[in-house]
């Protein structure tokens, strides 16, 4: 990889800033949780400093992620800045990164601008984490709603405007609704999450949300508010009440949830429906053999999905001019889509488990980067 196009002071500020981000990330988990990490193995012979940036969904799993591959191979630093999925794709795209971490997979326009860092044959998506976003409201003495997809629609796009709207109680006829305001909130960063979001609204609900799937909240909705990151979209709902937002389910803490309609059934958010929605929905066609992008069946009325799902990507160059990064690349992602790897991220931020197909897919992939 072409890090040698970052001047040293570039390189000097990105590490530090990356390093001050890890320190503090822990104390910016909305759900208090946290994992031990592995008990060391032998020490490996890999040294040196691998910088990563990308998904803030990935925090969780990946401070998991780096403290199993640290105690292993005490010599190497991994640092990873949780900035949102668009600006990792865009440092890694810059030569800024060695990976990336993205709920959204390369678009094909990134994919050619990576040949520009990468090489010739450019990068390869590697699905690396599973996990269901759930719909997270804050009404108190109210644990849970059933909320159609129609009816999330109408929320985010400002037509459905206090809770106890006919057509939320109309699926929730057992619940006492008040007249509470709703505060819709969504992401302010260019965001996985809310791509991901949009696109299972403009499929499952397009007669009502209007707009193409975007990882930019669309601006032409008034109302509502805005929250860098993960962390903040759900420490804004925590804070106000009536408020409603959309994120990576294992970080919403506290904070009551909705189910979803598919088909005839109400489906609560788990990490087996999010894996059974991945296992069911089909590989992006027109793409290098070993890129990964699924293109997740939002409209599925399978029993038992939960289709409001995502897939999180480690976004890597099939080839690194430099031998020493390339090799921790390869190192770092075969460790996290290893079955330690999994439940390590599983036991810290309730993931769901690649499936055996996309382990041993996802595998290959990473021994088909070459160095040097």
């Amino acid at each position: 990889m072409k890090l040698s196009r970052i001047s040293r002071a570039g390189s000097a500020v990105l590490v530090g800033a990356l390093a001050l981000t890890l320190a503090a990330c822990g104390s910016d988990d909305p759900t208090g949780s946290g994992s031990a990490a592995p008990e060391e193995s032998a020490a490996g012979d890999l040294s040196g400093t691998l910088d990563g940036v990308g998904a803030s969904s990935q925090e969780s799993a990946m401070e998991a992620w780096r403290a199993g591959f640290q105690s292993q191979n005490p010599d190497v630093t991994i640092n990873y800045d949780p900035q949102g999925s668009g600006a990792g794709r865009e440092q890694f795209l810059a030569g800024g990164a060695a990976f990336a971490g993205s709920d959204a997979a390369l678009k094909d326009e990134e994919l050619t601008s990576s040949q520009e860092v990468c090489g010739p044959d450019g990068a390869i998506d590697i699905p690396v984490y599973v996990s269901p976003i759930a719909v997270a409201f804050n009404l108190p003495g109210i644990d849970s709603l059933n909320l159609a997809p129609a009816t999330i629609a109408g929320i985010f796009s400002g037509k459905i405007t206090t809770w106890n709207d006919q057509a939320i109680a109309a699926d929730n006829p057992d619940v006492e609704l008040p007249d509470t305001a709703i505060t819709p909130v969504h992401r302010l960063d260019d965001s996985g999450t809310t791509e991901n979001f949009t696109d299972y609204l403009a499929a499952t609900a397009p007669d009502v949300w209007t707009w193409e799937a975007d990882g930019v909240f669309p601006e032409d909705i008034s109302g509502g508010e805005s929250a860098q990151g993960t962390s903040g979209v759900v420490q804004a709902v925590q804070n106000a009440e009536g408020a409603v937002t959309y994120a990576d389910a294992s970080k919403v803490g506290e904070l009551a949830t909705a189910s979803i309609k598919v088909g005839e059934e109400w489906v609560a958010f788990s990490p087996e429906a999010a894996a059974a929605t991945v296992d069911a929905s089909p590989r992006v066609e027109g793409r290098h053999e070993h890129d990964i992008a699924v293109e997740i069946d939002r409209t599925t009325t399978e029993s038992g999905v939960y289709p409001l799902v995502l897939v999180s990507y480690g976004i890597a160059c099939l080839n690194y001019s430099d031998a020493e990064q390339g090799e921790l690349v390869k190192a770092f992602l075969s460790y996290i889509v290893s079955e330690e790897g999994q439940q390590a991220a599983a036991d810290a931020a309730g993931s769901a488990p690649l499936s055996e197909n996309i382990a041993t897919d996802a595998q290959a992939a990473i021994e088909a980067i070459t160095v040097g």
